[in-house]
């Protein structure tokens, strides 16, 4: 196994973390948006405000996307298993 193997296996275990770890962390992100925005729009200042709506929209996003991202997640484990005898020998 050369070096070049090794970046090339690094780079797709990060991409496929960007890409698993993107839409719960857009979501949360734009729901926290939002309630920044009602927050300073209204002039309520409650910190529980902004925390119960951001964990029911990642709940709700995984369980949305929660099968893709664990078929996902399989894919790349199955694939990188399946290359190691390739790259020892």
């Amino acid at each position: 196994m050369d070096s070049q193997q090794v970046f090339t296996l690094g780079q797709q275990g990060l991409y496929i973390l960007l890409m698993v770890a993107a839409p719960v962390l857009l979501t949360v992100l734009v729901v926290g948006l939002l309630v920044s925005i009602f927050q300073a729009a209204t002039q309520i200042n409650e910190q529980t405000l902004s925390f119960v709506p951001k964990i029911i929209a990642a709940v709700a996003v995984l369980g949305f996307a929660g099968p893709w991202m664990l078929t996902t997640l399989v894919e790349y484990l199955q694939r990188t298993l399946q290359s190691i005898p390739s790259a020892v020998g």
